[in-house]
């Protein structure tokens, strides 16, 4: 996308009516391109230093970005360590976990973000398309994007590998670059078009059933197991 084209994209709020703003769970105009430079600059920065456990962001809607982003961090490099086999096997299954909690953590980010969105945009309930893909789950997916360029710059400047590796991934870095700046130009397309009354979102607010001890068989059938026990046990004693 040429880069005259993205200095003219307007204020996502210019000449919007400040009446339907009221409520809005951030504090400036919502700006997509700066949301993809605020992950690229934290993921630089968290390679330099372990993240905290919670960053201090700009403002509210800044802060669910910053969640989102941290917990997809954590997940690429557990994921990293889960693909080892020379740690044991306590290291792996302690990344597994981490996975699957830093899993839910990211999902429930991504509910958030949409969730001040709806406040702040109040997208139309009928009347217009309907978006397969929410904003926050665009955003989502411009972290992992932020996540894939880094890494794959790393390659491209590896000493121990042949030239074939570095002009390989470099020609990756290229795709990586040229996709995150198309997804970061849709997702500014998608909220104008709901701010224009063109286009709709829906919030479905999804359940990862593996970690909901109701939902999932293998949990339930376990606990039901051992209340079971318990009860014979305590039967055997009395």
């Amino acid at each position: 996308m040429p880069e005259g084209r993205r200095e003219q994209r307007p204020d996502l709020y210019s000449g919007h009516d400040p009446a339907t703003r009221q409520g809005m769970a951030f504090q400036r105009p919502f700006n997509v391109r700066q949301i993809a430079a605020l992950q690229a600059e934290l993921t630089v920065r968290w390679h330099g230093a372990c993240p905290p456990a919670v960053e201090a962001a700009g403002d509210e809607f800044d802060g669910l970005v910053v969640q989102n982003h941290l917990y997809n961090f954590q997940l690429w490099h557990e994921e990293d360590v889960a693909r080892r086999d020379d740690l044991g096997f306590e290291r792996v299954y302690q990344a597994k976990r981490s996975i699957d909690r830093y899993n839910q953590r990211r999902n429930d980010m991504i509910e958030e973000m949409d969730k001040a969105l709806v406040i702040a945009l109040e997208p139309p309930e009928s009347g217009c398309p309907r978006n397969s893909e929410t904003p926050g789950m665009i955003i989502d997916r411009l972290s992992i994007l932020a996540l894939k360029e880094y890494h794959m710059a790393e390659e491209t400047r590896r000493a121990d590998v042949e030239a074939a590796h570095r002009e390989s991934c470099a020609a990756k870095l290229e795709r990586i670059v040229r996709q995150r700046d198309d997804l970061t130009e849709s997702l500014a397309t998608l909220l104008e078009d709901v701010i224009a009354g063109r286009r709709t979102f829906a919030v479905y607010y999804q359940f990862k059933m593996y970690n909901d001890p109701a939902l999932n068989p293998q949990l339930y059938r376990r606990s039901k197991m051992a209340r079971r026990s318990s009860r014979r046990k305590a039967a055997r004693n009395g």
